[in-house]
């Protein structure tokens, strides 16, 4: 097949994990007979230096036509100005909005040989596979928000659509698992928590009865998270709590440096799923530039990438394994080897290289 994938570069480690993971896609390319072409765009900080928008309009329009976007990180000190009136982080969420894209899938699945870099008893995490899927567009994030001498306020508001979507879709992907769903909410003191959870429960009984759902409030769920992790298949929740619980639970895996995210849209009349691939950690401005980034988790939203929006399962697969292969070889960055070692960007994404090579054969080359 062949894909025309736009490249989101951003600020910060941004380039250099990105950079990776267009390798890693041109090697599978070759390996299984595909072409992708890449459309290098600005975003974030990066973009507002050079137009004065964080989302360019020749971005959005790239992005447009595009099969997939891959988006590296935004943001950093030079932008980081509370009252600057164009700041990195809107180019992200304006390019979420105008594509639609109102899930948010972040896998944890934290890998045996790097159990030491979790702060977390290794007990715990043994057998631990979550995905937390979060609501993209709603809520709080995108709500008014008011700014008046000593007094602003910021409107979170959901509407039953919009609940509506994000629990199928969750309700659907816990199907396809382990069928236990968790939806996370605040109803004992929000209204839009209440809604939530009248709507979650009303979707799953009619359209789901096959689904073992369970409602948690966000606190509690924080404890749970990190004390009996092992119990959880997909959690569903809205924007702010997701992007909360999402951040707190890269410390299951050790490092955000291991965690890759899909945030997906509808599928289209042609039957593609759009979708916006990316770390889930940030622009890491203090390491930026020295070739020590961890460009694990770019790499396997690349695989995200080929399994939802490009529909190659195999060969998604095939870069898992690769990651895991390179783990298991003791291909550790800095952020998870710890007491000053590790290996640097570069050696990485050769071991995963090398891996693909030696794990994955295409169907043609099978036996």
């Amino acid at each position: 097949m062949h894909a025309e994938i736009v490249v989101l570069p951003g600020d910060g480690i941004g380039p250099e994990v990105t950079a990776a993971a267009v390798e890693v896609l041109r090697a599978v390319g070759y390996r299984y007979g595909h072409t992708f072409s890449f459309d290098t765009q600005l975003i974030g900080g990066a973009a507002i230096d050079a137009t004065g928008e964080a989302l360019p309009a020749a971005t959005l329009a790239a992005a447009k036509r595009a099969d997939a976007i891959l988006l590296g990180a935004v943001g950093g000190p030079k932008w980081s100005d509370p009252k600057a009136p164009v700041r990195p982080e809107q180019g992200l969420l304006a390019i979420r909005k105008a594509l639609g894209l109102y899930a948010n899938l972040r896998p944890v699945t934290p890998h045996p040989a790097a159990l030491g870099a979790s702060p977390i008893k290794p007990h715990l995490l043994t057998g631990v596979d979550l995905v937390v899927v979060r609501e993209l567009t709603g809520g709080i994030y995108f709500g008014d928000k008011t700014r008046d001498g000593d007094s602003a306020s910021d409107l979170c508001r959901y509407s039953v659509t919009e609940i509506e979507r994000v629990v199928r879709r969750a309700a659907a992907l816990a199907r396809s698992r382990r069928g236990r769903l968790t939806s996370v909410d605040k109803a004992n003191v929000l209204e839009t928590s209440r809604l939530w959870r009248e709507t979650a429960t009303r979707i799953v009984a009619e359209e789901f009865p096959d689904i073992q759902l369970e409602h948690q409030l966000v606190d509690s769920m924080a404890m749970h998270l990190l004390s009996r992790p092992r119990e959880y298949d997909v959690i569903v929740t809205e924007n702010m709590f997701g992007d909360i619980l999402t951040d707190e639970a890269s410390m299951l895996a050790g490092s955000l440096g291991l965690l890759p995210s899909a945030s997906l849209g509808d599928t289209d009349g042609s039957g593609r799923i759009m979708g916006l691939y990316e770390p889930i950690h940030g622009s890491a401005p203090d390491i930026a530039g020295r070739g020590v980034a961890n460009p694990y988790a770019t790499i396997l939203s690349a695989a995200l990438l080929l399994r939802h929006s490009l529909g190659l399962a195999d060969e998604a697969e095939c870069v898992e394994k690769a990651v895991a292969a390179a783990l298991d070889a003791g291909v550790f960055t800095a952020d998870i080897a710890g007491s000053g070692g590790g290996v640097g960007s570069r050696q990485a994404t050769d071991a995963v290289i090398e891996q693909l090579q030696l794990e994955c054969r295409p169907v043609m080359m099978r036996d």
